[in-house]
C-alpha cells in the first residue's frame, strides 16, 4: 500500500489500498502517513483512494485486538480529513479496501466492483465496517445478507444503496469531475459538516442546536471577515 506516482502534490494526495493484503504495522503506517501529507496540504486539494482486492486464505491468523484498534483509529482519522476524499473501486473490494471505501465522502465504483465483507473461520469479520454498512441501512436485504453470510454487494446494489455516489466506466474521468465539483468547499470547515452530517442520526435536536450554533457563528465570521477585506 502506497501513494502512487505522480507530479508531487498529486502523488502527495493518492492512496491505493489493497485488499488483498493482511492488516498490518505497515498497512497502518502507510495510512496514517498519507493523512498526514493530506492534513500538511492545509485543505489544498482533495485525496483520493484506489481500493480493491479482498483478503486471502486465513488471513486473521496473525491479526491481534490491539493491531484491530490501531488500525480502526487511522480508519477514524481518515474519515476525519480536512478535505474531500474520493474513492475509485475496482472489482472485490473486502478487508482494508472495504474499510478504506466506507470512510471516504465520494464513492466511485466501476461496474466490476464488489462490495465483500471478509469472511474467516466461517463467520464474517466484525469490525466498524459492519457499522458503517448498518448506518447506510441495516434493514436492506443486501446489507443484511452481506453483514450474515459475507454475500457480496453488487455495484448495481451498492449504488441503490448509496453505498456508492456513481457507477463509472471510465472511473479516471468521473473522479476528476468528482473533485471539481468538490472544489467549494474544504479544510476545517469540511471536516465540521461532515462531522455534523455523521452525527445526526444519533444526536438529538437539543443536543445537536447548540454545535449547529457554533458552526453557523464560524460561518459569519468568516463571511464578515471576507467582506472586509473586500
Amino acid at each position: 500500500m502506497s501513494s502512487t506516482t505522480g507530479t508531487a502534490d498529486t502523488s502527495e494526495r493518492v492512496l491505493c489500498v489493497d485488499g488483498r493484503r493482511p492488516l498490518s504495522t505497515e498497512t497502518i503506517a502507510a495510512v496514517g502517513a498519507f493523512c498526514d501529507r493530506v492534513e500538511d496540504l492545509a485543505g489544498h486539494g482533495n485525496a483520493t483512494i484506489h481500493v480493491s482486492g479482498v483478503p486471502e486464505g486465513s488471513w486473521a491468523r496473525e491479526v491481534t485486538v490491539p493491531l484491530v484498534n490501531k488500525w480502526e483509529r487511522v480508519l477514524r482519522r481518515l474519515e476525519r480529513l480536512p478535505a474531500t476524499t474520493i474513492a475509485v473501486a475496482d472489482g472485490n473490494c473486502g478487508g482494508a479496501a472495504l474499510d478504506a471505501l466506507l470512510t471516504t465522502d465520494y464513492r466511485i465504483a466501476t461496474r466490476s466492483a464488489r462490495l465483500v465483507v471478509s469472511v474467516e473461520d466461517g463467520a464474517t469479520w466484525p469490525g466498524m465496517a459492519l457499522y458503517r454498512l448498518a448506518r447506510y441501512g441495516a434493514s436492506a436485504a443486501a446489507i443484511r445478507r452481506a453483514v450474515l453470510f459475507g454475500t457480496p454487494v453488487e455495484a448495481a446494489d451498492a449504488l441503490a444503496l448509496q453505498l456508492v455516489d456513481e457507477l463509472a466506466d471510465d472511473p479516471v474521468t468521473a473522479a476528476t469531475t468528482a473533485e471539481e465539483r468538490a472544489g467549494a468547499v474544504s479544510g476545517t470547515e469540511l471536516a465540521i459538516r461532515r462531522q455534523l452530517l455523521l452525527d445526526a442520526p444519533t444526536t438529538t435536536f437539543e443536543e445537536a442546536l447548540g454545535v449547529h450554533l457554533a458552526a453557523c457563528d464560524r460561518a459569519l465570521r468568516r463571511a464578515a471577515a471576507v467582506g472586509a477585506r473586500s
